[in-house]
């Protein structure tokens, strides 16, 4: 549980999982995410089983099509940590549960995967992170948990709410 009670920031994360056991792991993940120091888990979707999404158009689609479901989920997370320090956290429970990034075969299976969608109104575009996460408008999988917990959370980009970006799709 966090260190002390102001939490200055409010950030979405989506979570995902394919290899079993996808449940339990996405447990997990939120379990270490709130046992840190600097990190609250504040609110979380239901887990959705989804079918894995080829990135692209269809001759260029990147991605193994032969793969299993995903379960996905959304976290709210209260945090003192700057959005590349609570990213660098994301990225090291994702390799405590398995994850290599640089093994796996980009957009393929994954045993755990975070990314931070949102963290306040922060727009922000550098080589390792990108906010708001810059396909969460297309993707219902991160959508539809993060409308569950958060409906009126809003893309400081466009303004539009996460209900009305699922509405949207």
């Amino acid at each position: 549980m966090a260190e002390n009670g102001d939490m200055d920031h409010l950030a979405a994360i989506s979570l995902g999982s394919n290899l079993s056991p996808r449940r339990e792991t996405l447990a997990l993940a939120l379990e270490l995410l709130d046992e840190h120091r600097f990190v609250r888990v504040t609110a979380v979707s239901g887990y959705i089983e989804t079918e894995p999404v080829l990135v692209g158009s269809d001759d260029d689609a990147v991605g193994p099509e032969d793969q299993p479901n995903y379960y996905n989920a959304a976290a709210l997370i209260e945090t003192t940590l700057a959005p590349q320090e609570l990213l660098a956290v994301m990225q090291n429970i994702e390799g405590r549960l398995g994850r290599c990034r640089e093994t796996e075969i980009r957009f393929g299976p994954r045993t755990c995967d975070l990314d931070l969608i949102l963290f306040d109104d922060c727009i922000l575009n550098t080589p390792i992170l990108t906010l708001p996460h810059p396909r969460m408008a297309e993707r219902e999988f991160v959508l539809r948990p993060l409308a569950e917990i958060a409906p009126k959370l809003r893309d400081p980009i466009t303004g539009k709410t996460i209900a009305q970006l699922l509405k949207a799709l």
